[in-house]
């Protein structure tokens, strides 16, 4: 489960086994997760998270994506 960042108490990863699927991230705080697809960027499931955090977590992401989507491609040597 390799982490790709922190920030705000958010933690932002991918499972190892999920090159199969298009480019996307998990996020996780406290007990609360979501996974976002990131071209473009859209939730694709939450849970516990309400609609500030939802928004504070694609600020992150659209600030992060070029970050992410470098450590995705160069996990799964894409």
């Amino acid at each position: 489960m390799p982490t790709v960042i922190k920030v705000g108490g958010y933690r932002f990863f991918f499972f190892s086994n999920e090159n199969d699927e298009p480019l996307h991230i998990h996020v996780e705080k406290a007990e609360n997760y979501a996974k976002f697809w990131l071209k473009p960027v859209s939730l694709a499931r939450n849970i516990g998270f309400n609609q500030p955090e939802i928004k504070e977590i694609r600020k992150i992401l659209f600030e992060n994506q070029t970050l992410i989507e470098e450590k995705w491609n160069g996990y799964f040597n894409k």
